[in-house]
């Protein structure tokens, strides 16, 4: 790997996802560049189908009223069906064993009704110490549920003192130790915190050996990592899909069952028509028959807009790979850490872990003696927009004086677009389509050295203004002549 912006496009050009990056909505800056977002991680960026994919859901609702259950396009009453494979191959699963409903903690609450079953002796749960605050909250008011204290039921696999990251041996120490009053172990399989990716199979297989239920909060690892659930033996799993999987803010989650608890209707489980036998749901009769499999633990009939937008993104997935998703993600994440580190300083520290096996595409990083006070005192003042600048150090400026940066900025380039001697336009394309004028590179070159501060405009003397047209007026250019670089070069080194 090369620190150079060269070789960044290079691995761009012989990327073979580079044109995905067309597929989505990319938020722009006030002046019409776009972000940079390293948000996924909270929010994923929108697929440009997801509007198409709604509307026609709202078009078939107009036209067909409830109509629309049986004879849409895509028609509402299996609706879920249709992103049980997709979703399956995203998170190593069978279809049968996955279904997209609710949101994730109230899947993590009807998943512990049935697999987290205490007795008198073993009644603890156990999750990482990092865990996010939700899921702490649901474990907590389970084990109240049950009448048990949480400060005795509840165990943390912590990291060690002056560590970020949680080692398997302590937990399998804490198995060892206690595995007798453990019925659940409950952990997220990629920590929103530090990043760090825990082994999921073998995680499962000592919770198993210990006789306790295994499950995992995937919502910073669906869409992230490849958990192979089906293959991990857990016993269930959940997660969100408006992270890495792009569905929207709030969008429904997914649950994982597995096969072998397909048909155990001894589970006890919150029930709901929507988990019920297809063939008799509408009789409307006594007697709850589950249906075998994830689908079984719905509760009601999907929302269908929100599994539009879901369905629009998995098309994305689908026609991407997922593997391919995954060896792209590993590539860029190691770039980035190589870029990190070229960094001389001792004031940045990665702490996600450097095996690309034990994490997925977040970096977590500390930074030593940042003072956040000075930004706050900064914009107390007045200098409340930050700005990059041609070096990557971010300022604060006011907001008059980033407003004339932008229109100086767009002055400057509107000028170079206007240019008679510039293959730039301010058209859709945003050139004129006719090969590029080396005397045009040179106003560039001279607008990006005065703009980037390298030089001034007092010492560069090929930048003209609106004197530059003069050009036109040189008998080397008669006739239309578009010289090559280096004729140009050479007539300027001879002096003429």
């Amino acid at each position: 790997m090369e620190n150079s912006l060269a070789y960044a496009r290079a691995q761009d050009q012989a990327d073979p996802l580079k044109d995905f990056r067309t597929k989505f909505h990319l938020p722009e800056q006030e002046d019409g560049k776009t972000l940079l977002y390293f948000c996924g991680n909270s929010l994923g960026l929108q697929p440009k189908k997801v509007s198409e994919f709604i509307d026609l859901e709202l078009k078939d609702w107009a036209n067909l009223g409830v109509e629309g259950h049986t004879d849409a396009k895509h028609p509402w009453m299996p609706y879920h069906e249709f992103l049980a494979k997709p979703m399956a191959k995203i998170v190593g699963a069978k279809p049968s064993e996955v279904v997209v409903m609710n949101t994730l903690t109230a899947n993590l609450h009807l998943m512990m009704v049935s697999f987290y079953k205490p007795n008198k002796t073993k009644f603890k749960i156990v999750i990482e110490s990092d865990a996010f605050p939700s899921d702490k909250y649901a474990v907590e008011s389970q084990l109240k549920f049950h009448g048990i204290d949480p400060d005795e039921g509840l165990i943390l696999w912590s990291p060690r003192e002056g560590e970020e990251l949680c080692r398997f041996e302590d937990l399998e120490n804490i198995m060892n130790e206690q595995g007798d009053s453990i019925a659940l172990l409950m952990i997220g399989s990629t920590n929103y915190y530090t990043g760090q990716s825990f082994p999921l199979k073998k995680i499962t297989q000592l919770g198993h050996s210990h006789n306790c239920m295994v499950g995992f909060d995937l919502a910073h690892g669906a869409g992230n990592i490849q958990p192979n659930l089906h293959d991990t033996g857990a016993d269930f799993a959940v997660w969100c899909t408006y992270k890495y999987l792009n569905s929207g803010p709030g969008s429904l989650a997914g649950c994982f069952v597995h096969e072998r608890h397909a048909t155990n209707n001894s589970l006890n489980r919150f029930a709901g028509w929507w988990g019920h036998n297809k063939d008799t749901r509408f009789n409307m009769r006594k007697g709850f028959d589950p249906i075998p499999g994830a689908e079984g633990w719905q509760l009601s009939n999907p929302p269908i807009l929100s599994m539009a937008a879901i369905r629009a993104s998995l098309s994305v997935f689908e026609e991407a790979g997922f593997d391919t998703i995954r060896e792209k993600s590993v590539k860029i994440t190691n770039y980035l850490e190589f870029l990190l580190k070229e960094i001389d300083t001792e004031r940045i520290r990665i702490i996600t872990p450097t095996n690309p096996e034990e994490r997925g595409c977040q970096l977590s990083i500390q930074v030593k003696h940042a003072d956040k006070s000075k930004i706050l005192n900064w914009i107390k003042k007045g200098f409340s927009k930050p700005m990059t600048t041609p070096s990557d150090t971010l300022i604060w400026v006011t907001l008059k004086k980033a407003s004339q940066i932008v229109k100086d900025q767009i002055d400057c380039m509107g000028c170079l677009s206007s240019c008679l001697f510039s293959n730039w336009s301010q058209n859709e394309k945003g050139t004129t389509g006719k090969k590029a004028d080396p005397r045009s590179f040179c106003i560039q070159k001279t607008l990006q050295r005065i703009s980037h501060g390298i030089s001034s405009i007092e010492n560069e003397l090929m930048f003209a203004g609106h004197s530059v047209y003069r050009f036109a007026r040189d008998p080397f250019y008669k006739g239309g002549f578009i010289p090559k670089v280096k004729e140009l070069v050479d007539r300027i080194m001879k002096g003429q």
